[in-house]
């Protein structure tokens, strides 16, 4: 992935004097967002990691969860379903496959989805793992909605 003084030819401080990062979280349909945020925390397959300025560069699995931006005293969240992010010269770039911002997600219906997932027979190791990753990716959800 190019960084964003490679694409769009401004140079931007990098390193510890940095003050802002560039967050652009981008699904297969469009880019959601590309924001100057003061922090970012990534939803991480084996946990969280919180992103400041100055960060080392990474490359990360996403697990199911919630990705939290901040600026100033103004925090969004959303819930992310796996992907990929890259952290890179202040610019955090997040791809996954779906992105929803946390106030939309409808906890009765996804609390309904997981008991209906829960309750179906799953024979065989393909069925048994679709439905492991239905489960872990239903239960992020209503726990993300939970805490809002």
């Amino acid at each position: 992935m190019a960084s964003h003084s490679e694409t769009s030819g401004e140079p931007r401080p990098s390193g510890a004097g940095a003050k802002r990062l560039l967050c652009q979280v981008v699904t297969p349909e469009k880019t959601l967002f590309e924001k100057t945020v003061d922090f970012v925390a990534l939803p991480l397959y084996d946990g969280e990691l919180g992103v400041l300025p100055g960060r080392s560069p990474l490359l990360g699995r996403l697990g199911y969860g919630e990705l939290r931006v901040k600026t100033g005293g103004a925090a969004e969240s959303y819930f992310v379903d796996g992907g990929f992010a890259q952290v890179r010269d202040n610019l955090v770039t997040v791809l996954t496959s779906r992105a929803i911002p946390v106030g939309e997600i409808d906890s009765a219906l996804s609390a309904q989805r997981l008991e209906a997932e829960l309750a179906k027979p799953a024979v065989g190791d393909e069925a048994v793992a679709e439905k492991t990753k239905a489960v872990a990716r239903l239960r992020a959800m209503v726990r993300v909605r939970e805490q809002h």
